[in-house]
C-alpha cells in the first residue's frame, strides 16, 4: 500500500456516534441561568426565594468542592470549616465598616490565605492523610470561638449589622438576587478556569500524577492552586450564609456540614458543574424533607438524625441507579435513545 492510498479520504463523513457535540459557551447558560433566576423571584412566595437564595449559597462551596475533588482528586472533609472562616470575617469586618463589598472582600481574602496554608499541608497527603487534615481543620475551627470568646462571642456568635434593602424590594427576593449573582460569577469563572489548561493540569494531576510530572506539570503547585480556588468558593458561600442567616454561631458550621457537601457533590456528580447544582438543590430539599419526616414521627431523637440518613438513602440510590450522578442521568437516556434507534 502506497503512501497516497494510506491516507484516509478527507470527504468521508464520520458516523453519528464519533461526532463531537459543540459545547455551549458558559457565557450563554449563565445567563440563561441569571434570567431564569430573576423570573423566579417574581412568582415564588417569600419563604421560597429564602430557599432559592439558599441554594445559591450552597452552589458557590459545591462547585468549588465539585472541582477539588471531582477534578483533581484531592478528598476534603473541612469545607465547613472554611466557610466559617468566610462567615466569620464578614461578621467582624461588617460589624466594623458597614460595607458589604469591603466585607465580602475581606472573607475572600482571609480565606484564600487559609486555604493556601491548607493546600500547602495537603500537597504532601495524599488519600486517607488529607482526609484526616482537612478532618482536623473541621474540628480545630469550631473551637477557635470558644478559644477566643471576647472576638467571636463564643457559643452564642455574632450578629451582622445589614443595611436594609431597598423598599422596592422584598428582603428574600434580594437576598436571592445577592445570593445568585455571587453564585452565577463563581460558577462562570470556574467554567472559564476548567475549559483551559488549568483544567487539563487538574485532569491530568488526577488520573496518573507520574504522567502528570512527566509531561511537564508542577503537582504540587496544581494541587495547591486547586485548593486555594475551592477555598475561594466557600469562603464566597459562608459570607453569603452569613448575609441571608444576619449572624453566624459556630452551630450553623458542624462537622456534619462537610460531611453533606461531600455527599451532595458524589450525587450531583463529581467533577460536574451542572452536578453541583444539583448536590446545592438537595441540600436545601433533603434536611427540609427529614425535618418534615421527623415532626410526623414525633421523635427528636430521630429528627436530628435522620437528615443524615435521607441523604444516606439518597446516595445509595442514586450510585446504584446512576453511577455518574443526577448530572449523568440525561446522557445516558440519550445514549439509550440513540441506542434504539
Amino acid at each position: 500500500m502506497t503512501a497516497i492510498e494510506a491516507r484516509p479520504e478527507t470527504g468521508t463523513k464520520a458516523p453519528p456516534g464519533a461526532r463531537r457535540r459543540r459545547r455551549v459557551h458558559p457565557v450563554f447558560v449563565i445567563a440563561a441561568g441569571a434570567v431564569l433566576v430573576v423570573a423566579l423571584t417574581y412568582v415564588l412566595p417569600p419563604f421560597r426565594n429564602y430557599q432559592l437564595a439558599t441554594v445559591g449559597a450552597y452552589f458557590c462551596v459545591t462547585a468549588g468542592l465539585t472541582v477539588l475533588t471531582g477534578l483533581n482528586g484531592q478528598l476534603s472533609l473541612g469545607h465547613g470549616a472554611l466557610m466559617a472562616t468566610g462567615a466569620y470575617t464578614l461578621a467582624l469586618t461588617q460589624n466594623k465598616w458597614a460595607n458589604l463589598p469591603v466585607s465580602f472582600a475581606a472573607a475572600v481574602l482571609v480565606t484564600t490565605l487559609v486555604g493556601a496554608i491548607i493546600g500547602l499541608a495537603a500537597a504532601r497527603l495524599r488519600g486517607p492523610y488529607l482526609a484526616g487534615l482537612t478532618l482536623a481543620v473541621a474540628i480545630v475551627v469550631p473551637s477557635v470561638t470558644s478559644t477566643f470568646d471576647e472576638t467571636f462571642n463564643s457559643d452564642q456568635g455574632l450578629s451582622v449589622y445589614l443595611n436594609p434593602p431597598p423598599e422596592q424590594y422584598p428582603m428574600e427576593q434580594w437576598q436571592a438576587w445577592l445570593c445568585w449573582s455571587a453564585a452565577l460569577v463563581v460558577v462562570l469563572l470556574l467554567a472559564l478556569l476548567v475549559r483551559g489548561r488549568f483544567g487539563r493540569d487538574l485532569r491530568a494531576v488526577r488520573d496518573d500524577e507520574t504522567a502528570a510530572k512527566l509531561a511537564g506539570i508542577n503537582i504540587a503547585r496544581t494541587q495547591v492552586l486547586a485548593f486555594v480556588v475551592s477555598a475561594v468558593c466557600a469562603g464566597v458561600s459562608g459570607a453569603l450564609f452569613a448575609y441571608l442567616a444576619q449572624s453566624v454561631s459556630p452551630g450553623a458550621f458542624p462537622l456534619t456540614l462537610s460531611l453533606f457537601l461531600v455527599m451532595a457533590i458524589v450525587i450531583g456528580g463529581l467533577g460536574s458543574l451542572f452536578g453541583a447544582l444539583w448536590g446545592a438543590l438537595l441540600l436545601v430539599v433533603l434536611p427540609t424533607l427529614s425535618q418534615s419526616l421527623g415532626e410526623q414521627a414525633g421523635s427528636q431523637r430521630l429528627e436530628g438524625n435522620l437528615a443524615l440518613i435521607v441523604f444516606g438513602v439518597v446516595l445509595v440510590v442514586v450510585m446504584l441507579a446512576a453511577p455518574g450522578g443526577l448530572a449523568s442521568i440525561p446522557s445516558r437516556i440519550s445514549r439509550l435513545i440513540r441506542r434504539n434507534r
